[in-house]
Formats: C-alpha cells, sequence, structure tokens
C-alpha cells in the first residue's frame, strides 16, 4: 500500500489560470497548492479605490438605508477604509456570499448571505421581497453585471448606490502570456476558475488572436450555471460547474470532475 505521501494529489500537475484581480490570487493559489496545482495570474483588471468626496458622501448615504448590500469583499475593505461600519439598531445588511459575509465579520457587522452567492442569490432573499418605498443601500463598484439596482427599481424601492472601485482593465503581462503560450501547448491538463463572465469576456478579448482558440479548449470550472452558460457561449465545451466562487469549492468540482 503506498504512503500518504507518495499518492497523487487530485489536480497534481494541473495549472491554474487564474483571472481573479491583480493582487488578488493569494486564496485561490493556496487552494490549488493544497490539491497540487500550480497557477498562473492572468488578471485581466485592477481594483482601484475611489475615495473622493462625491463618492465618500454616496457611501454615507447609502450606509442610511434600510438595507445596506455590499456586493464583493473589495466593496467592504473600500467602504472601511473611508468610514467605520457601524449599522444602525434594525438595519438589515446583506452580503452577495460567504466571502464578503466574512470581510464584513472582520469589521464588527452581522450580515446574511444568500446560498446561491450572486446577484440573483440576493434578490431571491426574503429580505428583499417586499421593499416598496424602502430604501437601500448598494455599496458596489462600477462596471459588473448591474443587475441588482435596476431590479430592486423595478421592486418599488429607492437605490442608494455607492461605487467604492472601479475594475481597470490590464493588458495581459508579456511574461505571463508567454508563460500562457507554453502551456497551451497541452491544454489538457489546464484549469479556468470561473467567477465572473466580465473578467473572461476581458481576457479572451486581450489575449493575442493565436491563443484564442487553444485557450478554449482548456478546463473551465464556472461558479454556477449562469457562468457555465456563458462560458459555453464563449467557445469552451470542458465545464464543471461549481456550487460557488469559493476557491476550495470550484477546485473540489473541478477535481471531482476531471481529476
Amino acid at each position: 500500500m503506498p504512503r500518504i505521501a507518495d499518492q497523487a494529489l487530485p489536480l497534481q500537475d494541473w495549472c491554474v489560470l487564474s483571472l481573479r484581480p491583480r493582487g488578488q490570487h493569494a486564496s485561490l493559489r493556496a487552494a490549488a497548492a493544497r490539491l497540487g496545482a500550480r497557477t498562473l495570474a492572468l488578471s485581466p483588471f485592477a481594483i482601484e479605490a475611489r475615495s473622493d468626496a462625491a463618492t465618500r458622501a454616496a457611501l454615507r448615504q447609502a450606509s442610511g438605508g434600510d438595507i445596506v448590500l455590499y456586493t464583493s469583499p473589495n466593496a467592504v475593505a473600500m467602504a472601511a477604509a473611508m468610514q467605520a461600519l457601524r449599522p444602525r439598531r434594525g438595519q438589515v445588511v446583506l452580503a452577495v456570499g460567504s466571502g464578503t459575509a466574512r470581510a464584513l465579520r472582520r469589521h464588527g457587522v452581522d450580515a446574511r448571505a444568500p446560498r446561491r452567492m450572486d446577484s440573483e442569490g440576493l434578490l431571491a432573499m426574503a429580505e428583499l421581497g417586499a421593499v416598496a418605498q424602502r430604501r437601500i443601500g448598494l455599496v458596489t463598484g462600477s462596471g459588473g453585471r448591474n443587475l441588482l439596482a435596476p431590479a430592486l427599481r423595478g421592486r418599488g424601492a429607492e437605490v442608494l448606490r455607492a461605487d467604492v472601485y472601479a475594475r481597470v482593465a490590464l493588458p495581459p503581462a508579456p511574461q505571463a502570456l508567454e508563460r500562457l503560450r507554453i502551456a497551451l501547448a497541452d491544454p489538457r491538463r489546464l484549469l479556468l476558475p470561473l467567477g465572473s463572465g466580465e473578467a473572461l469576456q476581458q481576457a479572451m478579448a486581450a489575449l493575442p488572436a493565436p491563443l484564442r482558440k487553444p485557450f478554449a479548449r482548456v478546463a473551465v470550472v464556472a461558479a454556477g450555471a449562469r457562468l457555465a452558460a456563458v462560458a459555453r457561449d464563449a467557445g469552451f465545451r470542458r465545464i464543471a460547474i461549481a456550487a460557488d466562487a469559493r476557491p476550495g469549492s470550484l477546485l473540489r468540482a473541478a477535481a471531482g470532475t476531471f481529476g
């Protein structure tokens, strides 16, 4: 019987392609390493804080809503850099997912999150069912899908939006492109965890034309059925679906499907 140390890990010899924002690959890199994979960072965006007077005023207004929604850990971090996060008595705070809820807890804020960790999951929460004439603060970043605000306004709510950061498109780093070109010579053990359709669109648009077709042959693990459909529409065919966008969830689903 082989020793445990001699047994192959579930993603041994795989390379995980990370489309996370610049400087935010650590959690995915650590999860990949635990399963035996290495990581290649291909950041299509950088996160840029907004802290001008207009943003600060919008954040103060959003923070005073009957309900306050935070759409990402970045939104929590940027908001906390500008003001203390102190919900008033009776105020409801919602987070788009468990990572955002954890970020809020680090600032002493108890937030509820949906089981389905995306905008649709938030909109299905009981707290957002009957919101006519209620004031809802939306602490978020510019860009993205922009699904929440129109849907909430359609339910009769007053939406107080604060864009506390911006996504800034990044050109691919030459060194990363060269490593990707070499890896794509055999894409069978390349894995793309997908938590953002916008990130995928930006990454594919920025790739040199000779790399786009082989890039679409890598395995994709999508955080939900909607993103799986986005990947399929973009030409990917090897697709697994994870329950949520947490790095561990994505990579365990990939190991179960492709490992």
